[in-house]
């Protein structure tokens, strides 16, 4: 009978930090051919209970399948119409926006006047010259602008294929993952699996369910006060919210931006402001918890390293997928021997009290007994 090889836990320690590293360069090498297969995989799961609605009415297993994608491209195509007639409305607009910008840029100058010994020549001057080297760079940036659109078209036409291909072969898929285990350990994978569609279908339903009601919520609200493309700062600012921490950030950036160039006051600017922040209030403290929250514990640490590592090696794409891929990879490490530890590490599980005097205590106890 062969003995099992030993390794010291430092060891160990140095392989599963070895492992990641790999896992990371890989994922940053190859992310153009790994997000798609990552995106219509989380994407494939929310629309499983279309799917396994439909074959139980009897639907033949391709149209079971074309049916759920062909409701997520209308999605799509909508949120693509509604942007592209948002963006023409600014287009018609530009001469008007033009000239509030000019009034803001005055305002500004004189208000920098106040306090500082640039003249509003000079800083016309600055302007220009700052204008001047972006038009310069104009080739560059339309060049990689254009590089990032095809990257796009790219990625969304491959989606409607990894989907159909994941719902059709996930029998087939299951068996590979099962066949890697032990019969002893098929309950504690069937049981991580479940869980792992639980999560996925809750958390992506719970950003659907969030971009409908801050669009209602925000867009209505600023409607309703009369402030000019209300309606598009409320689903820019909902799709960037998808982005957690920095989409919000972001979207409060756009919204003020929006603002500025449709007006030539300055309060509606700081009630878009004011809006947002309660808006966002609500969502984060109340509903957004009630929705999603019970279902994804992954400590803010956790979640905010783990954003910027996807931003950083993925892009968009793998900052919006980052909390869903940490909340699986915590499922695998809370039931994998010898991985439970990088499981705490994401969680949400914070001791009471500090786990090395507990320890000490626990020490001196034990001497204090043999003494």
């Amino acid at each position: 009978m062969e003995q099992a090889t030993y390794f010291p836990p430092t060891v160990k320690r140095a392989i599963e930090l070895i492992g990641l590293f790999f896992i990371g360069y890989i994922f940053y090498v190859g992310n153009s051919i790994i997000m798609p297969i990552l995106m219509a995989f989380f994407l494939s799961i929310m629309l499983l209970p279309i799917f396994r609605f439909l074959r139980k009415k009897k639907f033949p297993e391709p149209l079971a399948i074309i049916i759920p994608i062909l409701i997520f491209l209308v999605f799509i195509a909508l949120l693509l119409w509604f942007f592209t007639a948002q963006i023409q409305i600014l287009i018609d607009d530009f001469p008007q926006i033009k000239q509030n910008l000019n009034v803001h840029l005055n305002s500004l100058s004189k208000w920098i006047n106040g306090f500082t010994d640039y003249s509003t020549k000079e800083q016309i001057e600055l302007i220009k010259d700052q204008s001047n080297k972006l038009l310069n760079n104009t080739g560059s940036i339309l060049s990689g602008i254009a590089g990032s659109v095809s990257g796009v078209l790219i990625f969304f036409g491959l989606l409607p294929i990894y989907i159909y291909l994941l719902l059709f072969y996930k029998n087939l898929l299951l068996k590979f993952v099962i066949m890697w285990f032990d019969k002893a350990q098929i309950p504690k994978v069937e049981d991580g699996l479940n869980d792992m569609e639980d999560i996925i279908k809750s958390y992506l339903l719970g950003l659907l369910i969030q971009i409908t009601y801050i669009t209602v919520l925000l867009g209505g609200t600023l409607w309703i006060i009369g402030i000019k493309h209300a309606l598009l700062i409320g689903v820019l600012f909902a799709l960037l919210n998808l982005i957690p921490y920095v989409g919000a950030l972001i979207g409060n950036i756009m919204g003020v931006l929006l603002t500025i160039s449709s007006t030539q006051e300055t309060w509606p600017i700081f009630t878009v402001l004011i809006v947002i922040a309660v808006v966002q209030f609500l969502d984060n403290n109340i509903l957004m918890p009630r929705i999603v929250g019970s279902k994804v514990k992954i400590n803010s640490m956790s979640a905010i390293v783990g954003i910027l590592i996807g931003g950083t090696l993925a892009g968009v794409s793998g900052m919006f997928l980052a909390l869903p891929i940490i909340a699986v990879l915590k499922i695998i490490f809370d039931r994998a021997e010898g991985f439970e530890k990088w499981g705490v590490l994401l969680g949400d599980e914070r001791p009471d009290k500090n786990p090395i005097l507990i320890k000490s205590v626990a020490k001196k106890t034990e001497k204090g007994k043999s003494g």
